[in-house]
């Protein structure tokens, strides 16, 4: 056995072997995998095969069409089959909700060129024969659905890895993972120690005991899953070809060919998690015992739909442990507080992820970064000390259940809440607040204030209930004053004597002068925008920094990895908060709250003062758009400051807003939102974030080299608003842009604005075409709907208000 290696890859399973021969592919051939017991002793040996291009983030089904395609090329590589069966697939729709979520992901296949379309009841049956399509409203049908041997797949990619020059040791348990003082690691095993400049987590169902080894928690959970294989069936015999997938989301099932009979798998709502406590050592290729017990009203239904099944055999039942993550996407990339260990787990459906899986690890590790935004599959959406066993396993049991449910753009779902909470909660609740939530802190969507208003938004792709609400907190807003929670900002304390020079060098923009804030970009060093800050100097050697809440261990790693000596950052996002005010009398109320001058106040200043007994932190900016100023304060301190301005708010009718109010005030000014507009997807040229990059300064910030290079020689697309002539559904994300008859562009976001009265979208288009009323069309749950290019904000075009 090797004793040395630059990667150790730990777990034999699909995604071990897929990060292997994608280390190789890249070229690091110094690699090695290390396995308890054979290659796909796991989850891998007993899954159902099935791969398809379906899922709801882009980016991850990108991945996954880079998968499938992926399976030739390694039997071509290796001479190997991989069983691979391109029989295609339909997912059914028996009700409107169901038809509209099939419409929207057919308009987000335009532009990601895959070739799916939607079949009516007709097309259906001659599709897939065997489904009875009563009450079926239609589906859409994927050609590159399918399935195939996932034992000689996972050898394939195997064969492939070591045909680069990486080795296989297999039954060789990992005992210890040390960590040595240059960020190396010694790991331990029953067959000796293995010194590696790098680890992997691929360990699968004991990817939690592999982490704990190392000091870390991840989140996932292995759950209990059963298929069914029947005997032969006549129907099935007689086919003269092999009948393709159907995917039944009422059901709860997916169904495909398997010899002369057919596979059928559930996922039941009496689910039931595995191992709570711990996945044991040997457990290996056994199963789980068969328990019909828990799928009898599956079946039930599964008699209905596919009628076939009901005086079908059957010849053996499959019932063995999966593993998810809280949300059902992988867990991959560099694990935050961790120097070279990474996570390559919670890959549940491996044979149609674990491809992309493999690809973006490897590209992350010798490139230092992906090609595409990856953080839908980013351990870092989930911090350390964050995220507990105690909310993973609910939040596990509710993605298994919902697992063909539909997934709606404003769903806020219920398990393990709430968890994480503000002094504010209480008082907001009692003011009819309807919640919301991100990493795990529970943030106001509205307000449900009046009576007969509903206290719960459902879930929908046309607007909401949370309607009505929202337009009145618009209107308070931009009419006299509301106020709204800055918890769900992420904060960062950066101090010490090189912390100005430490920040010229790790944002793009302009570091502002004592007193004064700025907004910048932070890059990639291939000039992808991988972050959306605002820029506090508290001092010559004190900086406050604002990003996205849900992105704090997304950004404290990026921290990490480029610190230098004579600065220090800190984490403060849950010990400052406080709120902002915005509207045309939030100044008053501000100058009434506190015994500091603000007459003098310009946009984009910052001073410390007392509001009310509280000492805060307070800014002229909103994102609003409007009059504003942001107000923090020590946590501990926040209700009492919500008491003060309270107090002097009420009497101009201060009303609360939440983030539905939010993201309409900011579609007045075109403002971009950080993972719709603004993601390591796009670069600052394209998104006009270039226009707060200082290409005066004279520093070789990160990025530059590509950011000078767009400068020179713009990109081709750039990002535009619309006004959009919708109905009642207005964009969301990812509606293809019709221009002359052919698909050239995509929306990043949209919404109403319900201070206009108008539907607006912003969306990337060619450069070439972005001219004011430019005609185009934008695909909308399966409508053309007319949309005009439009280059004044609604709101305050000249900035009178929100500067003066």
């Amino acid at each position: 056995m090797r004793t040395t290696t630059r990667v150790a890859v730990i777990g034999g399973g699909v995604v071990g072997c897929s990060v292997l021969y994608h280390l190789t592919k890249l070229g690091w051939s110094d690699v090695m995998l290390i396995e308890r017991s054979e290659l796909t002793s796991g989850s891998t040996w007993h899954a159902a095969g099935g791969f398809h291009t379906l899922n709801g983030d882009t980016n991850m089904a990108a991945l996954q069409g880079y998968t499938i395609k992926l399976y030739e090329e390694l039997e071509e590589i290796t001479g190997m089959s991989c069983g691979l069966h391109h029989v295609g697939g339909v997912t059914l729709a028996d009700n409107q909700e169901r038809f509209d979520m099939l419409l929207a992901e057919r308009a987000k296949h335009r532009y990601m060129g895959l070739e799916t379309e939607i079949v009516g009841p007709e097309e259906i049956k001659k599709i897939a024969p065997v489904t009875n399509t009563d009450g079926i409203l239609g589906a859409l049908y994927d050609p590159l659905d399918g399935h195939l041997d996932p034992s000689g797949t996972t050898h394939a990619y195997a064969k492939a890895a070591r045909m680069g020059g990486a080795s296989i040791e297999t039954h060789c348990k990992v005992e210890e993972t040390n960590q040595r003082p240059d960020g190396t690691w010694d790991v331990v095993t029953d067959k000796g120690t293995i010194h590696a400049e790098h680890i992997v987590n691929a360990a699968g169902l004991w990817a939690r005991e592999v982490g704990a080894m190392a000091g870390i928690y991840l989140p996932l959970h292995p759950m209990e899953h059963q298929y069914i294989v029947t005997d032969d069936i006549a129907d099935i015999k007689a086919m003269p070809a092999e009948h393709p997938h159907v995917m039944d989301p009422a059901g709860e099932s997916y169904l495909r060919q398997e010899g002369r009979g057919l596979c059928i798998g559930f996922y039941e709502q009496p689910c039931r998690p595995w191992a709570v406590d711990g996945t044991p050592w040997d457990f290996g290729h056994e199963l789980l015992p068969n328990d019909y017990d828990k799928i009898e009203d599956s079946i039930a239904f599964a008699y209905k739909r596919f009628p076939v099944l009901e005086t079908a055999g059957i010849k053996s039942v499959i019932h063995g442990p999966f593993t998810f993550a809280p949300d059902g996407n992988p867990l991959v990339g560099p694990v935050p507080g961790l120097r070279n260990y990474w996570s390559a787990c919670g890959v549940m459906a491996g044979f149609s992820q674990g491809g992309g899986v493999g690809l973006m690890l490897a590209q992350w590790m010798i490139e230092g970064e992906t090609e595409r935004n990856t953080f839908a599959m980013d351990i870092a959406r989930f911090g350390q000390g964050v995220i507990t066993p105690g909310y993973t396993l609910p939040k596990v049991i509710e993605n298994y259940q919902k697992r063909f449910s539909v997934a709606y753009p404003n769903e806020e779902l219920p398990a393990a809440r709430p968890f994480r909470t503000t002094p504010m909660y209480d008082i907001f609740s009692n003011m009819g607040a309807v919640w919301g939530q991100q990493y795990g802190l529970e943030v106001a969507n509205y307000f449900a204030r009046t009576e007969g208003e509903p206290t719960y938004e459902t879930p929908s792709f046309r607007r909401s209930d949370a309607f009505e609400a929202t337009a009145r907190e618009v209107k308070a807003v931009r009419s006299s004053v509301g106020i709204n929670e800055v918890q769900n900002f992420g904060k960062y304390n950066v101090t010490g004597p090189n912390a100005r020079a430490w920040l010229d060098r790790i944002m793009a923009g302009r570091i502002p002068k004592a007193g004064r804030l700025s907004l910048t970009p932070m890059l990639s060093p291939k000039g992808r925008l991988i972050g959306d800050f605002t820029v506090s100097c508290l001092g010559e050697e004190e900086f406050q920094l604002t990003a996205s809440y849900g992105s704090q261990a997304f950004h404290t790693r990026w921290f990490g990895q480029n610190m230098q000596d004579g600065v220090a950052y800190e984490n403060i996002s849950d010990r400052r908060t406080g709120f902002q005010i915005a509207g045309p009398k939030a100044r008053d109320i501000l100058a009434a709250c506190t015994r500091t001058d603000i007459s003098d106040m310009k946009f984009m200043d910052v001073r410390r003062m007392c509001v009310g007994m509280a000492d805060c932190i307070v800014q002229r900016v909103s994102y609003t758009g409007d009059l504003g100023f942001e107000i923090y304060c020590d946590a501990i301190a926040q209700r009492q400051l919500w008491n003060t301005l309270w107090a002097a708010g009420e009497p101009h009718g201060m009303t609360p807003f939440g983030m539905r109010t939010m993201m309409s005030l900011r579609l007045d000014k075109f403002f971009g939102s950080w993972m719709s507009e603004f993601s390591p997807d796009y670069t600052a040229a394209e998104t006009g974030m270039d226009r707060f990059i200082s290409f005066k300064k004279n520093v070789e910030f990160i990025g530059r080299a590509a950011a000078e290079a767009e400068r020179a020689t713009p990109p081709v697309r750039q990002l535009c608003a619309f006004e959009v002539d919708a109905v009642d559904a207005d964009v969301v994300a990812y509606e293809p842009i019709w221009i002359d008859g052919t698909v050239q562009g995509f929306c990043t976001s949209g919404g109403y604005s319900h201070y206009a009265g108008k539907s607006i979208a912003q969306a990337l288009i060619p450069r070439k075409l972005a001219r004011n009323e430019l005609e185009v069309e934008i695909e909308i749950l399966g409508k053309m709907c007319k949309a005009r290019l439009i280059t004044e904000p609604l709101f305050d075009a000249d900035g009178a208000r929100m500067r003066g």
